[in-house]
């Protein structure tokens, strides 16, 4: 069995909630998700810009579809894959995982300053 300081496991914490999050909801990866979400833009009465996703082919873009658009099921995915690698290949696991926890932890602190 490992043995998993507080702050390694903060650190997969923080990287695993980025790496969710860069996945599901950012335009930079959307390329990852277009061959099986349709994302519409639309813009409401007050200005806030929300998305309308719309389906697109059978079983197993909808599979695909759940996955990546729902932030649960890629969110273990995305733990399993940061705790694998950090356990199967740390040394260049590492560098990855404490980037996506700094930009993780950023941006929490930026929601909270936001408001």
């Amino acid at each position: 069995m490992h043995n998993i300081s507080w702050l390694s496991l903060t650190l997969l914490i923080l990287a695993s909630y980025r790496l969710t999050r860069l996945i599901v909801f950012d335009e930079i990866t959307s390329f990852i998700r277009k061959p099986f979400v349709e994302e519409r833009y639309h813009t409401d009465e007050n200005g806030a810009i929300f998305a309308v996703i719309e389906e697109k082919g059978g079983r197993f873009h909808a599979f695909m579809r759940k996955l990546l658009t729902c932030y649960w099921c890629t969110g273990v995915w995305s733990a399993a894959f940061i705790t694998a690698c950090y356990l199967l290949i740390p040394t260049y696991a590492f560098p990855v995982i404490l980037l996506l926890a700094i930009a993780g932890a950023a941006g929490i602190m930026e929601s909270f300053v936001k408001g």
